[in-house]
């Protein structure tokens, strides 16, 4: 879980207006569930942040290994989009990279880490929170999505039309 914490730093260490980025801004629209969501959500990541310290990995066993496979997926992914994202234009769109294959990658790698930590360690209380969070980062990113397409318009309707929420191959318009 360290990983994330290194990860906002390399974000805060570039500029100020990439770490605002970072952010959904206090304007953006949120109905009560959703403000109640964001909150939630950062309980539960900092439950896990304090909890994966205590777990005990269970080498030597196929879920180990599992959990090992998707932590480095999760990790090579947020390096790859928080350097996708760090090195973009601060006033532009985000649409290269990992961010070509997901609209958020971020939070795509956010779970194959937890996830796999929690499968590498066998916990399946640590696999719970990671649920808890990905259902509170898909609302996140509904959010997200509805700020982008306020701020971005025609340009952000065209990405959201060939790029998928999670992961896949970018589609093609045909025109």
């Amino acid at each position: 879980m360290s990983v994330f914490l290194l990860q906002m730093a390399a974000i805060a260490g570039v500029d100020k207006r990439v770490w605002a980025r970072s952010h959904i801004p206090p304007g953006a629209r949120r109905n009560w569930l959703e403000k109640y969501t964001g909150i939630i959500g950062n309980v539960v990541w900092l439950l896990a942040l304090g909890y994966s310290v205590f777990l005990p990995l269970q080498f030597a066993s196929i879920w180990f290994y599992l959990g090992l496979f998707a932590f480095v997926i999760g990790v090579i992914l947020l390096v790859t989009a928080t350097v996708n994202f760090v090195t973009a234009p601060p006033d532009e769109l985000v649409t290269t990279g990992a961010y070509r294959y997901s609209r958020h990658p971020m939070y795509l790698a956010s779970l194959l880490i937890c996830l796999g930590s929690g499968l590498a360690a066998l916990s399946w209380l640590f696999i719970l929170l990671s649920t808890a969070m990905a259902i509170c980062f898909h609302r996140e990113a509904l959010i997200e999505e509805r700020y982008c397409l306020d701020k971005y318009g025609n340009a952000y309707q065209q990405y959201r039309s060939r790029t998928p929420r999670w992961v896949g191959l970018p589609r093609r318009n045909h025109r």
